[in-house]
């Protein structure tokens, strides 16, 4: 499993002409989930997520988590995260998990960052999307889990 995550000061997400995901300050995690994925990753990505502190305290320290900055999450499945482009000129997505094995756990990460009290908006799980974001710092963080 990797994510993508980036510090915003606002971020949205849009399916043709509506936009069906958006967020001010807080986090955009691209979430890309990998064959042998299981749940126990996406339960220790969403405790990660939930914990993290790379909000700014009083005096400019990376020290504060969403819930102490009101922040929340814009979650958007991201399978090209699986990809690699180590060989020839166009990416490979072997490393990717079908959809309809990744979405059931693309919502259980979703649900679990809410059962640990985070808001979260969504994408559209497996739609052609345009992401939207105000970077904040910037700040963009790589976490991979071990078992990708």
């Amino acid at each position: 499993m990797k994510l993508v995550i980036q510090r915003v000061s606002r971020a949205s997400v849009r399916v043709g002409a509506e936009i069906v995901g958006a967020i001010g300050p807080g986090l955009l995690v691209l979430v890309g989930l990998e064959h042998d994925d299981g749940e126990g990753e996406v339960d220790k990505a969403a405790r990660r997520i939930a914990t993290l502190r790379v909000f700014e305290d009083d005096g400019g320290r990376m020290n504060r988590g969403l819930d102490e900055v009101g922040g929340r999450v814009l979650a958007v499945s991201q399978f090209t995260l699986a990809g690699s482009i180590r060989k020839g000129r166009r990416p490979s997505f072997d490393g990717a998990m079908p959809g309809e094995r990744a979405e059931p756990l693309f919502d259980r990460f979703v649900e679990l960052l809410r059962g640990l009290g985070v808001e979260v908006e969504t994408g559209k799980f497996g739609a052609m999307m345009e992401v939207e974001l105000v970077n904040d710092g910037p700040v963009t963080l790589i976490w991979e889990s071990d078992a990708g």
